[in-house]
């Protein structure tokens, strides 16, 4: 794998996107002026409507780029590591007081015990090692992971929760379960199980401070969590994340003076450019 064709790979999966995206907005849903101040007087009268024909374009914006998340992590695997699949099926059995034990971690994250006392916090390596003491029967289970890869020369299979950098608590509450039943298969059905974040909004791993997923994992140190470059590193090999971070500000550009010109009908101003991923 080379950097330049992974930088390629990549900026194709985001080149398609935003071309559904910028078609969408001017052709086949554009912002009607003309409806909004009939609808809206009051806010046409107070606001200028360029704010409010952005929130247009940013609402058909965001939830294509969720899904997007998980098709350049393909991307990643297949030009790095060897192989990836989106919602890819991972069967196993986990024996049933491993299974009654995940369900009691994850109420004890998420409830006060009934003495009062704060919610238990999040210790990945303190968890597991409790649920895999669990007993009993094998159970058949079933877990359908965002994104899943194998690193065809060492034949390692890693397994990826792969959410938005801002997740909320409930998602996060799922994707913990299925890693702990990924960890807890007899036998192994992956060599690795990640809840991952495709970048840090926050810079470093140890100033990530969204709240959401901290009740479920200890963002800064869980094994579990990957974050930004650890993700990429992990499911394309190293170059991988400087060569998302190259892809993405090299078509930026173009994109940031369509949408100035082609959708908002003005000339980006001076300081339009200076944004980049880092």
């Amino acid at each position: 794998m080379s950097q330049e064709s992974m930088k390629l790979a990549i900026q194709a999966v985001i080149t398609e996107m935003m071309e559904r995206i910028m078609n969408k907005v001017i052709y086949e849903d554009p912002f009607n002026m003309d409806k909004f101040q009939a609808i809206k007087p009051l806010y046409a009268a107070l606001v200028p409507t360029e704010i409010f024909k952005g929130s247009h374009f940013e609402r058909r914006f965001v939830t294509p780029f969720g899904s997007a998340w998980e098709k350049l992590a393909v991307v990643a695997a297949n030009e790095g590591i060897g192989h990836g699949e989106i919602g890819y099926q991972i069967r196993g059995v986990v024996r049933e007081g491993r299974l009654q034990r995940i369900t009691e971690i994850l109420n004890r994250l998420e409830h006060r015990s009934r003495g009062g006392q704060e919610r238990q916090r999040p210790d990945w390596e303190k968890e597991l090692a409790y649920i895999k003491q669990g007993k009993g029967e094998y159970i058949p289970v079933t877990v359908i992971c965002d994104v899943y890869a194998v690193n065809q020369q060492t034949g390692e299979r890693f397994a990826f929760e792969l959410k938005a950098p801002l997740p909320n608590s409930d998602q996060t509450k799922v994707s913990k379960e299925k890693i702990f039943k990924l960890h807890c298969m007899e036998p192994p059905q992956v060599e690795g199980a990640y809840y991952a974040l495709p970048y840090n909004p926050y810079g470093t791993r140890y100033g990530y401070a969204w709240s959401f997923p901290a009740r479920w994992f200890n963002m800064k140190e869980d094994k579990a969590v990957l974050i930004g470059d650890e993700f990429w590193e992990k499911i394309g090999g190293i170059g991988t994340y400087q060569a998302f971070i190259e892809a993405v500000n090299e078509i930026g550009r173009e994109y940031k003076e369509r949408i100035y010109r082609e959708y908002l009908g003005i000339e980006p101003p001076a300081e339009a450019f200076k944004d980049t991923l880092h």
